[in-house]
């Protein structure tokens, strides 16, 4: 009988969507194991590639104009799925020179969040991977009318950096739906461990704002906690995308949950795991940050308890013990026939052909 192959990777950042790894993945399984059956299953975990994975091939995709981070204009895209629409903001849409938490916003994840509800959609679900904030999600906020004021009744500007001053909290409008935001870490809003401190320096902040961006967090949670939630500024994930996982969580009453799982569950993962023989999943870098929320992690980790064969392909591997993988050249952008290549050389190794 021939083997069962279930090929499930996540985008290559930069280069290729998952749909596209995943199709460059069989093609060079098929040329490994002629005779296999492959299955291919796309997976993302709140970030990169979301759309292109939960939204089925015909469903409706828009181009809306947004807010972007740093307050221009731009495209952003929303799928529909039968009343449910799915959407994201990310840190690809401002330049490496412009990334400045300080005063970068996630007006436009609210703008579109408070779309999807006018127009009806009774369940909206948003990724948090890749954002370039650290505003605690107030940035959202203010896309579906809450407002922020200081202690002389003026209006903040947008960003983390000015959290600070903030003294009072004005109520937005009645979003009317459901919202689902899916987090790829597990990072708390606060603490050494927090969202200034972790994520603060990747989306362009200094040293020295770090600690303004913290206490800026620490006194939203401090507001949060006065109007009956003490528990945002600690819990798991509302750290995700500088804060806005927090802060969807009050603002927009969302649920917080694991993108990864939330992803796999709905594409039926564990069904296919049960029949595989293999498992090939990857991504652009995978190292113990992908063990720890993301959606290859996940894979990995649900394929080893099924005491399944498991492979990654990635650009680059780090620190990964006990599992079959290849990685790319040092500073080769990988393509479709790249992938596909390193996909058989590592179907090849783990069935031992």
């Amino acid at each position: 009988m021939p083997p069962f192959i279930l090929v499930a990777p996540a985008a290559f950042k930069g280069t290729l969507g998952p749909r596209q790894v995943a199709e460059a993945f069989a093609t060079g399984v098929r040329r490994a194991v002629p005779g296999a059956l492959v299955l291919e299953c796309p997976v993302a975990d709140g970030g990169n590639g979301l759309l292109d994975v939960v939204l089925p091939v015909g469903a409706l995709r828009e181009r809306l104009q947004v807010t972007g981070p740093i307050g221009d204009s731009v495209s952003a895209e929303m799928g529909w799925i039968d009343g449910e629409s799915a959407s994201a903001c990310g840190l690809a849409l401002v330049e490496p020179e412009d990334r400045d938490p300080m005063c970068t916003t996630t007006r436009g994840v609210g703008e579109l969040i408070w779309t999807a509800a006018d127009r009806g959609a009774r369940t909206i679900v948003v990724g948090l991977g890749g954002t370039s904030t650290v505003d605690g999600g107030t940035g959202a906020a203010r896309g579906f009318g809450w407002t922020f004021e200081n202690a002389a009744g003026e209006q903040l500007p947008d960003g983390g950096g000015s959290l600070t001053d903030l003294a009072s909290l004005g109520s937005g409008w009645g979003l009317g739906a459901r919202v689902v935001a899916l987090a790829d870490v597990a990072t708390p809003l606060l603490g050494p461990e927090g969202a200034a401190p972790v994520f603060g320096p990747q989306k362009g902040a200094r040293p020295e704002e770090i600690p303004q961006l913290a206490a800026g967090l620490s006194r939203l949670a401090e507001l949060w906690a006065l109007a009956g939630r003490p528990e945002l500024g600690t819990m798991p994930m509302g750290g995700a995308a500088g804060g806005l996982g927090a802060g969807l969580v009050f603002f927009a009453k969302a649920e917080l949950t694991g993108g990864a799982e939330w992803v796999l569950e709905r594409a039926g993962f564990d069904a296919a795991l049960a029949k595989a023989d293999l498992v090939i999943t990857g991504e652009g870098i995978f190292d113990k940050t992908s063990l720890v929320g993301k959606a290859p992690g996940e894979v990995v980790r649900r394929a080893q308890v099924a005491k399944k064969k498991v492979a990654v392909v990635a650009g680059r591997v780090e620190g990964l013990i006990g599992v079959h993988s290849v990685g790319g050249e040092d500073g080769r952008m990988l393509d479709g026939p790249a992938l596909a290549q390193m996909a058989e050389q590592v179907a090849r190794e783990a069935l031992r052909l």
